[in-house]
């Protein structure tokens, strides 16, 4: 009877003891088998969804290419149709955009001009005739000579005629009168009565110039006389005319 005694009390050590953990089960599921086959379940829905989203389309579409309204793009996606067919409902009619490619800019040609011929006739814009080498290339002592021949055989010699005859109404000569004289301006010829400056400018302002000052002053009786006032100092000279250039043009 004591020797039941320690074996009943090993047996109830045994059963009060806690339950070792299975280490090999999954976590959360019954044992590892079914841990695994639910990682591959997930492992397959996910990359069925990943194949089923495509990523959106990067490249811009040339000009010529257009997508049509009537094929859309296939991206697994449902289309608002096949959600309009699958809750029943009657899809409301939309009108698509139509896109028109814009027409090519028509440029019109441009003509250049044409460029205006050379009148001369002759290629070389600048005459080379001063140059040695060029002339001497081209031309020859006879050639020369003959070209110089005909040259005097064209020349024309106009024939002498005579002088117009000088009109009557002209009024005083001017050169006739500046060569008649010999005294310098200013040296006093003629004796002057008493004049104001006044009346010698109002005179030779006048006149256009000084020419037609000298012929107004002898055909009012000058040099003797000086009725316009145009000749205070006498030498016979009004309003500063000179008769040096005519002298000089002498000799």
């Amino acid at each position: 009877m004591r020797a039941w005694l320690p074996l009943c009390a090993v047996a109830a050590l045994a059963a009060c003891s806690p339950t070792v953990p299975d280490s090999g089960s999954g976590v959360g599921f019954g044992d590892y088998d079914s841990y695994q086959s639910q990682l591959r379940r997930d492992t397959a829905l996910a990359t069925s969804q990943r194949q089923t989203v495509q990523a959106p389309a990067t490249a811009v579409a040339s000009s010529d290419s257009y997508p049509s309204a009537e094929a859309p793009a296939a991206t697994g996606a449902p289309t608002a149709a096949e959600i309009d067919a699958a809750l029943g409902r009657t899809p409301s009619p939309q009108t698509q955009p139509v896109i028109t490619p814009a027409a090519p800019i028509q440029t019109a040609a441009i003509t250049p001009a044409p460029t205006a011929a050379r009148s001369s006739g002759s290629g070389a814009a600048i005459s080379d005739e001063q140059s040695f080498s060029a002339v001497s290339s081209r031309e020859s002592i006879a050639s020369d000579a003959e070209r110089m021949r005909q040259n005097r055989a064209q020349f024309e010699q106009a024939p002498v005629t005579a002088l117009p005859s000088r009109p009557e109404d002209t009024g005083p000569n001017l050169a006739q009168y500046a060569l008649s004289t010999t005294n310098l301006p200013g040296q006093q010829i003629y004796r002057r009565g008493f004049t104001t400056q006044r009346k010698y400018d109002r005179a030779c302002a006048a006149q256009p110039s000084a020419a037609l000052a000298q012929q107004a002053f002898l055909a009012a009786g000058g040099p003797e006389k000086d009725r316009l006032g145009m000749d205070p100092d006498g030498d016979g000279f009004a309003c500063g005319w000179d008769p040096r250039p005519f002298r000089a043009a002498k000799g």
